[in-house]
């Protein structure tokens, strides 16, 4: 069977699919024996082979030499076969070139499947081979469609998947809008490879400061830890390997102009950068900025601070809706209670009120317990009676009394925050309720 005109077009498909010709031919030479087979018969034993001088694919079918042939069909006599071979003895098996100028429709359609789905398997495995050493890369593409809320993004060899779970929320694209992603994963399905981007990982935020900052890609500066709210703001913290090289310097770059590329490519995502510290009161205080912070109470055993802030700096501290300080947790890992100095103040006046009933016991005992993580007055009453025998003066018994006392003045502050909240509601609600001033001419 000739195939001149075959044969340029498996060289052009090689050279626009960036396909191995073999393997094309190989596809080629694997429709060939389908077709034969099948129109021979399936038990027939048949080898096609692709001749690059005479641009043919010839097709063999074996049989058996034997003295007497009793199947015609599989056997070959010795005589017949000596033609083919003169060396041919009893009990070969002999390759006997088939006639393929009757195969018609049947070889052309079975030949176009089976090169078709080679070609496509071929795809898939260059594009899974050149994406799987991607994955953690950000790439560049073009939107092309949205398909059940995600979005279709062409990178030129592949199409590639962004999620709605992986987008930011509040960014918009158009079909046709370029877009960079992380690459998130890379799956081999049958269907074909699918690749997976991201732009709301906190990887994307890391990858983009390593593009950006030097230091970080050459390894002096690295990145401990990251927290993010996509689309709203970020945490990163820093440490340097270098005393020379200030890590949050380094990320901030001349004038701002590193941080902002980074905050451009992210549409005005708010980014904070802070030194990373092996201190956890010094690192936590650090998490918190831009908030100042004026003490920290640790308790290890529960890996939690009790922050102390000054009143004007409370919301700032805690943030928008709490989006700070739930930064600040996830970024150090640490549970932090954020309170303001006049509230520790109250509070430490009512643990005062309690250690009070020892004889001689007040103000510097309730602030010695503060310091061991005694931040209200439900952490005194389930306190351990070791440590309020710790204190001078208190026995066992005088802990009990501590521990009763304070169980009651907590059930009593709890009245009085209630009664306080009723009031604040009902006034509220009276204000609504008046009717509004009628108007008057003016003056």
């Amino acid at each position: 069977m000739n195939i001149a005109p075959l044969k340029r077009e498996i060289d052009q498909i090689a050279k626009d699919k960036g396909i191995d010709k073999s393997t094309i031919i190989g596809a080629l030479e694997e429709a060939m024996k389908q077709a034969a087979r099948k129109r021979h018969g399936l038990e027939k034993e048949i080898e096609a082979r692709f001749n690059e001088e005479t641009s043919e694919i010839e097709l063999f079918e074996f049989r058996e030499v034997v003295e007497v042939v009793t199947d015609a069909e599989n056997h070959i006599s010795v005589d017949n076969a000596r033609e083919f071979d003169p060396e041919a003895e009893v009990g070969d098996e002999i390759g006997i070139k088939m006639d393929t100028r009757d195969f018609g429709r049947i070889l052309a359609q079975t030949a176009k499947q089976v090169i078709i789905q080679r070609v496509r398997d071929a795809e898939r495995d260059i594009v899974y081979d050149e994406y799987k050493d991607r994955k953690g890369e950000i790439v560049n593409g073009i939107v092309r469609r949205f398909e059940k809320g995600s979005i279709i993004v062409d990178l030129g060899r592949a199409e590639a998947l962004l999620p709605a779970k992986e987008q930011v929320p509040r960014e918009n694209y158009r079909p046709g809008d370029r877009i960079r992603a992380y690459v998130a994963d890379v799956n081999n399905e049958a269907k074909g490879p699918q690749i997976v981007l991201s732009r709301a990982s906190i990887d994307m935020l890391i990858k983009l400061f390593a593009q950006e900052v030097p230091e970080i890609y050459e390894g002096i500066v690295t990145i401990e830890s990251a927290a993010r709210e996509p689309g709203g703001r970020s945490k990163i913290a820093v440490a340097s390997r270098d005393g020379d090289v200030d890590p949050v310097g380094a990320c901030v770059g001349m004038k701002g102009s590193r941080v902002q590329s980074v905050v451009q490519e992210l549409r005005g995502e708010r980014i904070d950068i802070v030194p990373w510290s092996p201190d956890p009161a010094r690192y936590v205080c650090s998490a918190l900025s831009p908030a100042q912070v004026s003490k920290v109470i640790i308790d290890e055993n529960e890996k939690s601070m009790v922050v102390v802030v000054p009143d004007d700096q409370l919301s700032l501290a805690i943030g928008r809706r709490g989006q700070n300080v739930r930064l600040a947790v996830q970024l150090t890992g640490w549970r932090i209670d954020i309170t303001s100095e006049s509230d520790i103040r109250e509070t430490a006046r009512w643990i005062a009120e309690a250690v009070s009933v020892v004889e001689g016991c007040g103000e510097p005992e309730a602030d010695l317990l503060t310091q061991q993580g005694i931040a209200s007055l439900e952490d005194l009453a389930g306190s351990q009676v070791e440590l309020l025998t710790s204190l001078p003066g208190v026995d066992e018994e005088g802990a009990a009394n501590i521990k009763a006392k304070a169980a009651e003045l907590a059930v009593k502050r709890q009245e009085e925050i209630a009664k306080a909240e009723a009031e604040a509601a009902a006034a509220q609600a009276a204000e609504s309720e008046a009717p509004a001033p009628s108007g008057g001419e003016s003056a």
